[in-house]
Formats: C-alpha cells, sequence, structure tokens
C-alpha cells in the first residue's frame, strides 16, 4: 500500500485476515460436508443440539447465524428426515424443544470427525500453546465487539 494512499493494508489487516481464514474454513467444511449431505447449517443446528438439547427454533437460528424463518425450513426438512423432534405443543409457553434423534446423533458423530478434521489441519502449524492463545485472542475480540454498543 502506498504511503499516499488511506485505508487498510489487505497483507497485515487482522480484519481482512480473518474474513479470509473464515472463508477457507467454510469452503473446508463445506468441502466435508457436502458427501455426508449436509451443510454448515445443517451441521452446527445439530451440534448445537447436541450440546445444548431442547434449544428453540430461535436458539438454533442465533447459534447457527442464519434466521428464523431459515431455521424453521431447516427444522422442518431435519424432522422429516428423523433426525431431529419436536413436540406437536409447547410443554409450556410458545417454544417447541427440539431434540436429537438416535439417527441424528449417528449422522452428528460423522459429521463432526470431519469438522475436527478441518480444524485440526486449520491449526497443524500452531503449538498447542498458539493455539490456546489463538483461541484466547479470539474470544477476547469477539467479546470487545459485542461489548461495543453495550
Amino acid at each position: 500500500m502506498s504511503q499516499d494512499s488511506p485505508g487498510i493494508d489487505l497483507e497485515t489487516s487482522l480484519g481482512y485476515l480473518l474474513k479470509e481464514a473464515s472463508s477457507a474454513l467454510r469452503t473446508r467444511m463445506e468441502a466435508v460436508l457436502r458427501p455426508l449431505g449436509m451443510t454448515i447449517t445443517h451441521y452446527s443446528c445439530l451440534e448445537l443440539l447436541a450440546q445444548r438439547a431442547g434449544l428453540s427454533n430461535s436458539e438454533l437460528a442465533r447459534g447457527a447465524f442464519v434466521t428464523r424463518q431459515s431455521m424453521n425450513v431447516l427444522l422442518q426438512t431435519l424432522e422429516h428426515d428423523g433426525l431431529v423432534t419436536r413436540p406437536d405443543r409447547a410443554p409450556s409457553g410458545r417454544v417447541l424443544p427440539v431434540e436429537l434423534t438416535p439417527k441424528g446423533r449417528r449422522q452428528l458423530a460423522t459429521a463432526s470427525t470431519a469438522v475436527k478434521g478441518v480444524e485440526d489441519r486449520m491449526i497443524s502449524a500452531l503449538s498447542p500453546e498458539e493455539r490456546a492463545l489463538f483461541g484466547d485472542m479470539l474470544a477476547r475480540s469477539i467479546a470487545a465487539l459485542r461489548e461495543w454498543d453495550s
């Protein structure tokens, strides 16, 4: 970047590098999930349910970074495919908690192994100490951005 040109040097911009890393990660995850008949959102939904059973449609949408409408369509498909269950009626209020079925857990186990391989490859050049520091720095950066408007 020339000294006359104001702006961001893409070679050293942390935001740009993070976006590039995010894009590369997404591309690789899509590549390993596609043969399993899954998308990243599909995988994210199953992973969220495995770790936090009984989440609502809205909670799943926030966790998977999609709209409630998109999540509702996905949940209908997952339910039709026998991967999740939702009660016909809300046990309390209006929230219909979603849960994984045994079939959903099996599909998730296969997908998690594939995604873990991608993550392992992504950090393969980092030492264990660098991996811990990298995770900590990303978490603190996310927190700083989320606190901006608080």
